[in-house]
């Protein structure tokens, strides 16, 4: 069964229309991304808002970014849901519309009973059924739980199994997960303020918010530090740092695509109950990207609203 590389990914946005799913647009941020360094792409992530999509839509949106891509240039689809059943549906779902791999989250509603061995057994199960490979995706800030490292080290050992991503900041975890991981098994990095830390710690690539927003930027950190060049790539995080709070866990999916409107991309308004970014929220976006150096889009009159812009 076909693999799939480490390095760089952009979890992308779904773009909306009334609330429903913008194909068209989603198909042109997808060919503007095809322009930048990104290994590949990851459609259906917590940035793609999966978890406010339906199946039929969310079958949409992995053809919709599939039919923009060449296949030399890796689609990863999120189809983590709460039973395996599901999981093993959306899998199969994505892989049927393009996907070359998934992306599961951990099931967390019955959080007292998700024991390392229930995820083993799920994780196993979704494998098993999948066509493509499968990385395992814990992502603590929304799901409250925590993938224990030793089912990691289990999973690891499994053919379509191929890495995961961690989404926190908690070097001791990662590294743990590094650890007892093996070496055909990748760990990528999800953090975008501690995305240096962590490949410096041994993560292979990573998955980013940030590299949505700054792709090529964030390829520059990852060949630094490829190189050897560590004092170049801590220089160029810290410039990064204050980008990856404001879309990270200060202000999230709506300042994300606001930072996209931004530079011409199509954000828009994410689906209800999720609002558009406040205009102070935009205006900071739009300084701190303006001081990194980026060309923004034809800029909004003072009175515009942010939802509309």
């Amino acid at each position: 069964m076909p693999s799939i590389p480490a390095g760089l990914y952009a979890p992308i946005v779904t773009p909306f229309r009334n609330e429903a799913v913008d194909d068209a647009a989603l198909r042109r941020n997808v060919e503007k991304y095809l322009q930048t360094r990104l290994t590949g792409l990851v459609v259906l992530g917590s940035n793609g808002e999966h978890v406010m999509l339906d199946d039929s839509e969310a079958e949409r949106v992995v053809a919709a970014a599939r039919s923009a891509m060449p296949s030399t240039r890796p689609l990863i689809a999120g189809t983590g849901a709460e039973s395996t059943r599901a999981a093993i549906a959306a899998t199969q779902r994505a892989a049927r519309a393009g996907a070359d791999a998934v992306l599961v989250r951990t099931p967390s509603f019955f959080k007292n009973l998700m024991t390392a061995d229930v995820y083993v057994r799920h994780y196993v199960a979704v494998a098993e059924a999948s066509p493509v490979p499968v990385l395992l995706y814990n992502v603590s800030m929304f799901t409250g739980v925590t993938l224990p490292p030793d089912a990691v080290g289990l999973l690891a050992e499994h053919p379509n199994i191929v890495g995961m991503k961690e989404s926190g900041s908690d070097a001791a975890l990662l590294g743990e997960y590094l650890a007892r991981s093996g070496p055909e098994f990748f760990v990528l990095a999800g953090s975008g303020v501690t995305y240096f830390s962590g490949l410096v710690a041994g993560a292979s690539g990573a998955i980013l918010a940030l590299a949505g927003v700054v792709p090529d930027l964030c390829a520059d950190v990852l060949d630094h530090v490829r190189a050897g060049r560590y004092a170049d790539a801590l220089a160029l995080q810290r410039r990064l740092t204050p980008l990856a709070r404001a879309i990270g866990g200060q202000h999230g999916v709506p300042a994300v695509k606001a930072a996209l409107d931004l530079l011409g991309f199509e954000g828009g308004v994410p689906r209800a109950p999720l609002g558009p970014a406040p205009r102070p929220v935009v205006e900071s976006l739009r300084r701190t990207l303006t001081d990194l150096g980026l060309p923004l889009a034809q800029p909004a009159p003072l009175d515009a609203d942010p939802a509309t812009t």
